[in-house]
């Protein structure tokens, strides 16, 4: 049973919404305007606050929920509307809220929410990885590229088909899966992930589907597979392009049949999960090449959702440096407004993972409570370059090691990213640092992708 404060004008629709939430299970609370609802919010803790969006002739609903942010920070907020668009969902989503349903909203839709904000409250009290703030929290992001990935896992949210999540390494193609989980009807169910690049060709059908006792060597007692481990919630496959052929086709069984077998085991098992599956190759290219099964491709593809890449949305960067500062609960630290600028400027290749390394080694650099500034990012940058000074001398064994090729490439790739580091990204000015045509260094930066001018 949940706490909810549900704030609507109407009476008529106060009256009918509060009704289906008390027969529900709930306890309710109403509030016929922004006014009532902050006093009752001063009186006491809700675990739900449920707000029409149009309220007094305004959006008085987005008051209400930065009230509820101020008073009674624990509480999801949901908004109600009759104007629904993907623009309200995403500007809702980015102010705090937890969810929004469209008026008229049925019985059946109004509890499962309930349930579905409920559920990811007590996994974020638990401190359990997966509940919605934390995914918000680092989905961060006011680019247009972004509002368009929220509507789209949104949508894989609402239903409970197969996604498929593309992007470079540490684009956050896992926290995608998990905002999906936490806002689907799963929510109350696990989590539960698993890198397929990480397990032995021998033992995936054992961690996919489990065994029976003595089905191999080591096999001591029976034991359940991941697929039953998220019964009732979400399974995720990162890298699943590294699935070999032989489990490729008994994935594809799984998930056509909803059911696995054991290792070892005669008969099959039903299973309730959803499957989340991830990857940063091209799966079209793969099942084209031969080494990724088309059917199977087919059954993970149903909903497709693209991570970008950190140059695809440097808007974003310096957002998402202060979310993570704020994460880390530095106490005093901040990101200067030169470092913000010079930081949306990096190639930032490794993406979110290289931007968390960036703010960690400068928090390590900067004096206690001091703010982290440009000249701060360079030195910490400057550590990286240190290494790279030294082997563009002659460094015949890393030659040898490397190739040719790849070592002129590597040493090509550090001198454009230091130049365009100290031109402040501009491309004429990089290239008069390193002596060339701005012709050629657009041809060279775009022929190692250190830059994203779509």
């Amino acid at each position: 049973m949940a706490r909810v404060l549900l704030v609507e004008d109407d009476r008529n629709a106060r009256t009918m919404l509060a009704r289906a939430i008390a027969k529900g299970g709930h306890e309710v609370e109403t509030a016929a305007s922004p006014d009532e609802a902050r006093a009752h919010l001063q009186d006491g803790a809700f675990e739900v606050v449920i707000t029409d969006l149009r309220m007094e002739g305004r959006d008085a609903g987005l008051d209400v929920l930065d009230e509820v942010q101020r008073a009674c920070p624990a509480a999801r907020v949901m908004l109600l509307t009759a104007y629904a668009s993907a623009e309200t969902a995403v500007a809702a989503m980015r102010r705090g809220a937890f969810d929004y349903l469209a008026k008229p909203v049925s019985r059946q839709d109004l509890l499962l929410a309930i349930e579905r904000a409920v559920a990811a409250g007590g996994a974020d009290a638990d401190g359990a990885a997966g509940g919605a703030s934390s995914e918000a929290e680092m989905l961060v992001g006011a680019s247009p590229v972004m509002q368009r990935v929220r509507e789209r896992l949104l949508a894989a949210a609402r239903s409970d088909c197969t996604v498929l999540v593309t992007g470079e390494s540490g684009t956050g193609k896992e926290l995608a899966a998990r905002f999906v989980h936490a806002h689907s009807r799963r929510a109350r169910g696990p989590f539960v992930a698993i890198n397929c690049g990480a397990i032995p060709e021998a033992l995936f059908e054992s961690e996919l589907f489990g065994h029976r006792k003595g089905a191999f060597t080591d096999a001591h007692a029976d034991r359940a597979g991941v697929f039953e481990e998220a019964a009732g919630g979400t399974l995720f496959l990162d890298e699943v392009g590294e699935l070999p052929p032989s489990v490729q086709v008994k994935l594809l069984r799984a998930l056509q049949e909803r059911k696995i077998r054991r290792v070892g085991e005669a008969r099959e098992r039903e299973v309730d999960v959803r499957v989340i599956a991830a990857t940063n190759r091209d799966l079209a290219a793969e099942v084209e090449k031969g080494r990724f099964r088309e059917d199977l491709f087919f059954r993970l593809n149903v909903l497709p959702v693209h991570m970008p890449p950190l140059r695809a949305r440097r808007e974003d960067v310096p957002l998402i440096a202060r979310a993570l500062l704020a994460r880390w609960g530095e106490d005093g630290a901040r990101l200067a407004p030169d470092a913000a600028e010079e930081l949306a400027r990096l190639p930032l290749r490794g993406n979110v993972r290289e931007l968390e390394n960036l703010l960690q080694r400068m928090l390590a650099l900067a004096e206690p409570g001091a703010p982290l500034t440009a000249g701060l990012l360079r030195e910490a940058l400057a550590i990286d370059r240190a290494p790279a000074e030294d082997a563009a001398g002659d460094d015949w064994e890393a030659v040898r090691a490397e190739g040719l090729d790849a070592w002129l490439e590597g040493r090509e790739r550090w001198a454009l990213e230091r130049a365009l580091a100290e031109a402040g990204g501009s491309l004429t000015r990089a290239a008069g640092l390193l002596g060339i045509s701005f012709r050629s260094m657009r041809y060279r930066v775009a022929k190692l992708g250190l830059r994203d001018d779509r």
